[in-house]
Order: C-alpha cells, then sequence, then structure tokens
C-alpha cells in the first residue's frame, strides 16, 4: 500500500513535546493515482519566512499540517530533541497546549512553506 509519511509534533499529558512518524494510507484511485481519506480543514496559510527565523518555544496554534516547500528547518521538543526537516516533508503539529516547541531556519535563505489549519474535532 501507497503512504505518505508525516512527523507528527504532540505534546503529552505533562505538556512536554514529541515527535512520532505516521504513515497516511493512500488507496488506488486510478488513472489519478492513490489518495488518502479526505480531511476536514479550516483553513489554507501561505507563509514566508526570513532566513534569520529562529522562532523560540512556542505551542502550535492550532492543529495544522505545514508543508515544507523550500529551504531546511530544525525542531526542538521541550525534552530537548532536534530533527532537520527538508523540501517536501510534513509536518502535523498538535502541540497547541503544554510547553511546545522550537523551530529554526538551516539555510540562510527566505523558507516558503503552506500551513492547512484541522478543524476542530
Amino acid at each position: 500500500m501507497e503512504v505518505f509519511n508525516i512527523t507528527r509534533v504532540y505534546a503529552d499529558e505533562s505538556g512536554e513535546s514529541h515527535f512520532a512518524q505516521l504513515a497516511k494510507p493512500l488507496h488506488s484511485a486510478g488513472e489519478i493515482g492513490f489518495l488518502s481519506d479526505a480531511e476536514e480543514v479550516e483553513s489554507i496559510i501561505f507563509r514566508k519566512v526570513l532566513p534569520s527565523y529562529d522562532y523560540d518555544f512556542h505551542c502550535a496554534p492550532a492543529r495544522q499540517y505545514i508543508v515544507l516547500l523550500d529551504g531546511e528547518i530544525e525542531i526542538e521538543t521541550s525534552l530537548g530533541e532536534k530533527r532537520p526537516f527538508k523540501t517536501g516533508d510534513i509536518l502535523l503539529v498538535e502541540d497547541t497546549t503544554g510547553k511546545g516547541h522550537r523551530t529554526r531556519n538551516l539555510l540562510p535563505a527566505v523558507r516558503s512553506s503552506i500551513f492547512v489549519t484541522l478543524k476542530p474535532q
């Protein structure tokens, strides 16, 4: 079965942020390829950040997918685990409470991404 690999950032009961790997299943749709199940979304936001982007610990404003269109970032959890992400990576950011995560650019360039905010559960 085809899948989309997604990295989840979430908070546990103690408010600590963590990474988890998700595999979003895709189903054959014939000539048009493989599709996931539809998800209800609230909004889509297009964003660019400056090369110096280094956003200290913060919670996500809403549950949202982040699709990295270019550049590279590093995300750090509240427990100090760091992971790099690059062009084409997809994140599901769900740590809307707790201690949050830190995000910084790894390359000295303007970076573009798309936020797809999910409807509240």
